[in-house]
This record gives structure tokens, sequence and C-alpha cells, in this order.
């Protein structure tokens, strides 16, 4: 069987890997385990930036939903087992490009399909194109904005990373707010 590329439904371009049934597998060699875990987390990262999605769970490998036309392949009848989404989310973390959430488990992860850096980048330019500099916003109106954005639906701990960043560099400031928490931006000195 010949390999090939597939569009899905939502219109995401699945790699030539993804009809490799071993591609499936956790594989017992450690150096092409590594080079699979590598390639699932170049699909699985570029699939949640196309579809926005965030969290990943091990449970999605049994029950699908968002996640189901990347980690089942029905056209070659094969489905990545819950054990081998685990160590792929495990390698994800080691490199940084997920982290546990919540914390203290590692059945959950919060995939960082934009490294916290770049989402702080992200906010600060949203906050100057919308003119919301030395505005004191609340979480509530960045992730639900009226007309949607860069930021729609980014979950609070992502959010409290990139305004943490912006801090640091004293572009933000997390305000507390009666219902919550807010931030307010600052224009970067000259």
């Amino acid at each position: 069987m010949a390999l090939s590329t597939h569009t899905t439904s939502t219109g995401f371009l699945l790699p030539s890997i993804h009809s490799a049934p071993p591609f499936f597998t956790q594989q017992p060699n450690p150096a092409t385990e590594a080079i699979v875990i590598e390639q699932w987390t170049k699909l699985i990262l570029s699939y949640a930036r196309h579809r926005n999605l965030f969290y990943l769970r091990v449970e999605d490998a049994e029950t699908g939903g968002d996640w189901d036309e990347v980690l089942r392949n029905d056209r070659i009848n094969r489905r990545l087992p819950p054990t081998h989404l685990s160590s792929i989310l495990a390698g994800m973390v080691a490199k940084n490009v997920a982290t546990y959430e919540p914390a203290k488990q590692t059945r959950s992860v919060l995939l960082y399909w934009r490294l916290p850096e770049e989402w702080a980048e992200v906010l600060h330019q949203w906050a100057s194109t919308t003119g919301q500099m030395n505005t004191i916003m609340t979480f509530y109106e960045i992730t639900d904005p009226p007309v949607n954005s860069p930021l729609t639906n980014i979950p609070l701990p992502l959010l409290r990373k990139a305004i943490t960043i912006l801090a640091k560099s004293n572009r933000a400031q997390i305000i507390a707010i009666a219902d919550g928490e807010g931030v307010r931006f600052f224009t970067p000195a000259k």
C-alpha cells in the first residue's frame, strides 16, 4: 500500500506517515520511537492550531471527539492506543510544547501550538490594535470578546502565563477586580 496524504473533514491535510500502520504502534527501538513521537508531536500541534484546540487527554484516544480524525485512521483500521498517546504527551511535556493541566496528573495536557512567549506577543499586539492600552480588562473580555480574535477561548492558565511574561517586561499588570482578575496593558518604554 502506498502512503498518501489525506484531507480530513475539517480541511486538515494529514501527512503521509498517518497512512503507515507502524505510526500507530509504540516502537520497541528507542531511536525509532523517538522519531515517531517527534512526528506525532508535529501532527498534534499543527492539528490543534488548525482547529484552535488547546487540550488533549489520554481518554481522547478512546473517545475521539475533536481528535478522532487524527488519533485514528479508518482507511488502515488503526487507532492510537491510550498508552502510546500517554508516552507521546510525556514527550511533549519534556520538550516544553505542552504542560500537564491540571498540574499533578499525567492524563491531560495544555498544548502550546504557540509558546507562552508567542501568546504574550499576540496578546500585547491585540491590546494595542484594539485600543486597550491603559484600560483595565477582565480575563473574560479577552477570552470571550464581542468580535472573535486570536485570543478567543484561550485557556486561563495560558492567558495568565502570557500576562506574567508581559508583566516581567512592564507591558502588563495583573489587577484584582471585583469579579476576579483583570489586566492593564502598557505601551513599552522606548
